[in-house]
């Protein structure tokens, strides 16, 4: 009953610009902490972007300082803002609902593409 509809993915010039989205149903979005991995083919997934329900943030050293998390609980939507890309930010883009605690469920959205053209 929980989903996670990831939006945004585009082909994208090296140093543009994306605004990925993830749309939360079926959950009380504003209790989770959410997420942000990549996964280039062949690649082991990555973590890009956390953020806490009180708005805490950390990132990836490969994207700090060009991306940005945030939420909008009314809108039980999560956001990763992407400045300044780079060929290597080419990846599938999946946001994550982590479980509150042991034995709690978390969620994956099913991928946005962002693919950097150079």
């Amino acid at each position: 009953q929980v989903q996670l509809v990831e939006s945004g993915g585009d082909l994208v010039q090296p140093g543009g610009s994306l605004r990925l989205s993830c749309a939360a149903s079926g959950t009380i979005f504003s209790i989770y902490a959410m997420d942000w991995y990549r996964q280039a083919p062949g690649k082991q997934r990555e973590l890009v972007a956390t953020i806490t329900s009180g708005g805490s943030t950390n990132y990836a050293d490969s994207v700090k300082g060009r991306f940005t998390i945030s939420r909008d609980n009314a809108k039980n939507t999560l956001y990763l803002q992407m400045d300044s890309l780079k060929p290597e930010d080419t990846a599938v883009y999946s946001c994550h609902q982590r479980g509150v605690g042991v034995g709690m469920p978390d969620y994956w959205g099913q991928g946005t593409q962002i693919t950097l053209s150079s």
